[in-house]
């Protein structure tokens, strides 16, 4: 069986982050990727639907140690994924990447002071499995399920003679031009989409049940313009990145401490921009709080020019039923149609759906603390990368995987094998991992998740500032943490 030191699970923009900080900051550690598909890039190389991108901006979505030098600053997918590939290519990580491998189950052994990882390997022979072992893991593997999205239970969808398509499989050579098409969704894939699809569409419906908030933002910022032709560019793109990342968590404090204000904000910029005969009140104003649900982000107004100009519309109503040409809704309205997308959200899958247990006992992930909201209570060598909700995800992620390498690093100097978070406060009680959020995906799939606690070290906030001082300034040795040896 082959052995590391460190084993990272996915390829992805957080594991081509903790690869990059391992070698940087750990050299000499020996590691490998384990990757379930065939490319890097994660999210972004499944998802190739019209106009995919990124909806927080890339100084801030990018990596503290590489800048973002493309023109935009909402990325399109495949900018996005260049830059994860240049990335681990430039720094020589892709060499340590096997594609392919998708792990199965991690079974932590006391007497070996060692993961061994089962993994499935595509390829000539489906099936075929295949065995490593590491002393530490760090997944980063994202928090949805890969080989499927959500859709919910749609009446009548057999009878539909047209397509129906998830954004997260869509087909190569899908033709749309002069085609009639509904997407189901008002979330920021649906946003996406809908301008998109409109270019070239006879016609774009955006159906959705109930609406979300939106904010439209400019494609460059003019600030990095400014910085990066009179600094040097990493000087630039770090007062970018401070700045972008200050004012989204003050947008994000604001909507939490003044939801009405910002409310009337919010939808009163949308009546600005759609005019003052356009029914905002029934398309454009949620049933819940600003930032329940992330903001969706409008880059350069696209998704309201195209409603503007006739090519899309929205329709706010409840699906009835499925018919042969299209879809009824509960006021009676039938929307014809020739392709349905259901933008309806993810399913999470934590960990990939890997099986875990330790000396022989099935850990059930759903009832682990998590510490600091990247190790697990209980639970040996073993890391997790999730990042922020309510800002850029690598703002987080970037922080984690720069605490992993200080909490190994310490461990090298003292002689520890092994590092497991212990609970001794009995009076905690327990949260959910993810707070304060209504968004559907999370919803759903709260009881899989691990839980957080009602005092640090084992709360995950979703905020920046505490994280910073938590993970970056605060000693690595704790009362919860039980260092051994091997």
């Amino acid at each position: 069986m082959e052995r590391f030191d460190v084993l990272i699970i996915g390829a992805g923009l957080s594991g081509i982050d903790a690869a990059w900080h391992l070698q940087r900051r750990c050299p000499g550690k020996r590691y490998a990727i384990l990757e379930a598909r065939e490319a890097i890039g994660g999210t972004w190389d499944l998802f190739r639907y019209p106009g995919v991108r990124s909806d927080s901006d890339m100084f801030t979505m990018g990596y503290s140690h590489r800048p973002w030098r493309e023109p935009v600053a909402l990325g399109d997918g495949r900018a996005i994924r260049e830059y994860i590939v240049d990335t681990a290519r430039d720094a020589g990580i892709d060499r340590h990447i096997r594609y392919g491998h998708r792990v199965l189950r991690a079974s932590w052994s006391s007497t070996d002071t060692e993961w061994a990882i089962e993994a499935e390997v595509a390829g000539d022979a489906p099936g075929r499995l295949v065995q490593v072992a590491a002393r530490f893991l760090i997944w980063c593997s994202g928090y949805y399920r890969y080989s499927a999205g959500y859709t919910p239970p749609l009446e009548g969808v057999e009878r539909f003679k047209g397509a129906i398509i998830h954004p997260q499989h869509w087909p190569e050579r899908l033709d749309c031009r002069g085609k009639r098409i509904v997407v189901i969704g008002s979330g920021a894939t649906a946003v996406t989409l809908v301008p998109a699809l409109a270019k070239d569409a006879g016609h774009v419906t955006m159906l959705q049940r109930s609406p979300s908030y939106y904010v439209s933002l400019p494609n460059r910022d003019m600030m990095a313009d400014l910085l990066r032709q009179a600094l040097p560019e990493r000087v630039a793109y770090r007062l970018v990145r401070l700045k972008n990342s200050g004012l989204s968590w003050l947008l994000y404090r604001a909507c939490r401490q003044f939801p009405q204000l910002m409310r009337r904000l919010l939808i009163g910029k949308v009546q600005g921009i759609l005019g003052p005969d356009y029914d905002v009140a029934t398309h454009f104003s949620p049933a819940y709080e600003p930032w329940e649900q992330r903001l969706c982000v409008v880059p350069g107004g696209d998704l309201f020019e195209a409603i503007k100009s006739g090519r899309a519309s929205v329709v706010t109503d409840r699906i009835a039923s499925f018919t042969e040409s299209g879809v009824r809704l509960d006021s009676g309205i039938e929307i014809e149609a020739d392709i349905v997308v259901t933008a309806t959200g993810l399913t999470l899958e934590p960990l990939g759906g890997a099986r875990l247990s330790v000396d022989g006992s099935e850990v059930e992930l759903s009832r682990l603390l998590t510490y600091k909201g990247v190790l697990f209570g209980d639970v040996p060598n073993l890391a997790s990368i999730f990042g922020y909700l309510n800002a850029s995800w690598t703002l987080r992620a970037d922080l984690l995987c720069a605490y992993l390498c200080r909490l190994l690093r310490y461990m090298d100097r003292h002689g520890f094998a092994t590092v497991t978070p212990r609970n001794r406060d009995t009076a905690m009680t327990k949260r959910p991992l993810v707070e304060g959020f209504s968004s559907g995906y999370l919803l759903r799939s709260l009881d899989a998740l691990p839980k957080q606690g009602s005092r640090p070290p084992w709360q995950a906030p979703q905020n920046y500032p505490l994280d910073w001082a938590s993970l970056r300034l605060r000693p690595i040795a704790d009362e919860a943490l039980e260092f051994g040896r091997a």
